[in-house]
């Protein structure tokens, strides 16, 4: 049965996301399990780094 783990966060800390990610996604491969990482912009046609954070 898949399961599905999601990180989500503001525009800002983008880094901060794909270190999260990335760790989580280390401790749980090391635990025997299968893991797939997909990321999502959900800014069509806009670039999220010039977005203000409190747009």
């Amino acid at each position: 049965m898949a399961r599905y783990v999601f990180v989500t966060g503001g525009v800002v800390s983008s880094v901060g996301k794909g270190i999260v990610t990335a760790s989580l996604g280390r401790i749980l491969k090391a635990r025997g399990l299968t893991v797939s990482i997909l990321k999502l912009d959900p800014y069509i046609n806009v670039d999220p780094g010039t977005m203000s954070p409190y747009q």
